[in-house]
């Protein structure tokens, strides 16, 4: 799908890996598949969902969804919404929802993370349906490290410069790998725990992410960040035909040593994203602060929920 601009939550190989190994309760998954002719021109993933965490965001923006069945698409692990040639296939789609919904027994139905002032928000403005933000994805362009350090303030230059230094004296080591070469289990224990201390523990659960990432292949890129050879800090990343995507990570702060693991685990994402020869750094959901600190720029993500 990357040929009609999809992000990589439209692959094959992810939309296959979360069929394997669902990192959300489902009541139902499926996926509408638009044909002109003998040609797929769009592929829709849809989700039954009823349970509350990783719904907590829409539920806040729908209270009144909260504990109803709802068809959404995609999963809340897909921060991009997206569907090609949107304004020839979504009247389609849309009809398609509203007739699934009915079958399904879903009470709701809809779209999670679209951004907002895109094609799909646009159409799906003009086919006359509202909108509620939901949260901000953040983003930023890259060419090469240094260019990305200048455009930073001085202190974030200079905290990101320090923090490397210090790591390197803390004995800190980066290794990038594939996901069948790296210690899968740490890190998705370290991801669940961190997930757990920002309230969002529902998002990972650790095995069946082991199994998520292990069926993404070459999707996925692994950074692992070890002192003295405990896993301080890692990041499950995602790389599309122009963007990378730090799509979650995990991170120890008990160190030896005056440095932030999250800080070098961010700076070797930015690092390799360029190395990929990747044009954007997508930063995902939450940590606002440090993301607009550091150079990234919110896009706003918005639900759009239609009462079937």
């Amino acid at each position: 799908m990357h040929a009609s601009g999809a992000p990589v939550f439209y692959d094959h190989a992810y939309v296959s890996a979360y069929e394997q190994a669902p990192l959300t309760n489902a009541d139902y998954s499926g996926s509408f598949v638009v044909r002109d002719g003998e040609d797929v021109v769009a592929v829709l993933p849809i989700y039954v969902q009823s349970a509350a965490n990783p719904l907590r965001r829409l539920h806040e923006a729908y209270p009144e969804a909260a504990g109803q069945r709802v068809l959404l698409s995609h999963t809340w692990h897909c921060y991009d919404a997206h569907v090609p040639a949107t304004a020839e296939v979504l009247p389609t789609l849309l009809d398609a929802m509203t007739r699934a919904a009915s079958v399904l027994e879903a009470r709701w139905w809809g779209f999670v993370n679209v951004e907002r002032g895109n094609a799909l928000s646009q159409q799906l403005r003009a086919a006359g349906l509202p909108a509620r933000h939901l949260t901000d994805r953040w983003s930023t362009g890259l060419t090469t490290y240094e260019r990305y350090l200048s455009g930073l303030g001085i202190r974030a230059r200079a905290n990101l410069r320090r923090n490397e230094r210090r790591s390197k004296e803390a004995g800190v080591t980066v290794e990038v790998l594939p996901a069948d070469h790296a210690a899968l289990d740490d890190i998705s224990l370290l991801c669940t725990k961190t997930a757990t201390r920002f309230d969002t523990g529902g998002c990972y659960p650790g095995s069946t992410l082991t199994k998520f990432v292990l069926a993404l292949g070459g999707l996925a890129h692994l950074i692992e960040v070890r002192q003295h050879g405990k896993l301080v800090a890692a990041g499950i990343c995602l790389a599309d035909a122009t963007r990378f995507h730090t799509w979650t990570c995990g991170v120890d702060y008990a160190v030896d040593g005056r440095y932030s693991p999250y800080g070098v685990l961010f700076a070797e994402s930015v690092k390799l994203a360029i190395r990929l020869g990747k044009t954007t750094l997508e930063g995902g959901r939450g940590n606002s602060d440090f993301k607009r600190r550091y150079g990234l720029s919110p896009r706003h993500l918005d639900a759009v929920l239609i009462r079937a």
